[in-house]
């Protein structure tokens, strides 16, 4: 396997199939969180949810795919016809590109990535910062003012909130010494006395909390999804978008919930680690818990207003961020010296 992986040809072959298992698993799991999520805000709101095609209404996204692929797509007038197809595209492409650098555990000592480059984060960083681009184009592109208001709300609250989710990791980094996922997850295993997975939210959980609300309003969810507040800009930048387009809006959404959950589990609670736990599993519980969590807030507090928005991130966020990385470098710098 090293020898095929090694030789040129079969680094591509390897690569190409990787990204295309990839793929097929993502989109899988894409489509059943937002099954999960149905069924879930069904409960907590004293509702059955999808029940009614296939055992356990498991078969309610294969239906509701096929009706949006027949579904008639209307184009405004006076729309930047290029523009207004692009955008959904930018939106589809920056959520699947993060995963070629994210390791998941399948087994023992055995790992699974489609690039493992020394920067990963940086890189997942970089392509999901797109989203934004992909927002305020499909915003402008639709010739409707509440769309573009939608589009300009969503990259002031991108640019309020990147910081602050881009400092709750720096402790972390600092702590690990390197940038690279999997590292980080191996630290996990061997730092202290203890020879078994130890998360790292124990040694860094104000950067955990300070995460995880960042998280929540990089993604649009709600409480943070007033880019597309309907009591307020109809339907935001989704106004003038119907069919697989509108569609791809909203499978880049719910592929960035797995994103984030995924580096939640990486960064914080040890990866793909729990002791006795195969790791595939315990990396798959571990996601489907942070998503459960991005759930139970979307049916637990309701929408922020904007300025309450704005100030918690500038006022609130920055400022702990900021904070907890200077107390995180006067500790090591006390521990190693």
């Amino acid at each position: 396997m090293n020898d095929l992986y090694n030789n040129a040809i079969g680094h591509w072959v390897i690569v190409i199939v990787a990204m295309t298992l990839l793929l097929f698993v993502v989109l899988t799991a894409t489509a059943y969180t937002v099954w999960f999520e149905r069924v879930a805000l069904g409960r907590i709101q004293r509702r059955p949810g999808p029940n009614r095609v296939g055992p356990f209404g498991l078969l309610q996204l294969a239906a509701d795919g096929i009706k949006l692929a027949f579904k008639e797509s209307f184009v405004p007038d006076k729309t930047d016809k290029l523009l207004y197809v692009v955008a959904p595209g930018i939106a589809v492409v920056a959520a699947f590109l993060a995963w070629a650098v994210i390791p998941i555990g399948l087994w023992y000592n055995v790992q699974y990535w489609v690039a493992d480059v020394n920067v990963g984060i940086l890189v997942i960083f970089a392509v999901s910062a797109l989203n934004v681009y992909a927002i305020v184009i499909g915003g402008y592109a639709s010739n409707n003012k509440y769309s573009l208001l939608g589009g300009l709300r969503s990259a002031a609250q991108l640019i309020s909130y990147e910081m602050s989710l881009g400092l709750s990791l720096v402790p972390t980094f600092m702590i690990v010494g390197s940038l690279r996922l999997r590292d980080i997850v191996e630290y996990t295993v061997h730092w202290g006395p203890y020879s078994g997975p130890l998360p790292l939210v124990i040694l860094t959980p104000l950067g955990f909390i300070i995460y995880l609300i960042s998280a929540v309003a990089e993604t649009n969810r709600a409480p943070f999804d007033l880019p597309e507040a309907e009591q307020e800009l109809i339907g935001g930048f989704l106004t003038e978008y119907s069919g697989l387009k509108f569609v791809m809006y909203y499978l880049a959404e719910y592929l960035n919930m797995i994103t984030v959950s995924a580096l939640a589990a990486l960064l914080f609670f040890g990866g793909w680690y729990l002791w006795v736990v195969p790791p595939v599993f315990a990396f798959l519980l571990k996601v489907v818990l942070f998503l459960f969590l991005y759930i139970w807030v979307r049916g637990t507090f309701p929408r922020l207003r904007y300025d309450m928005l704005m100030r918690l991130g500038w006022k609130v966020l920055l400022p702990l961020s900021i904070a907890n990385v200077i107390v995180t470098g006067i500790v090591l710098v006390a521990v190693q010296g």
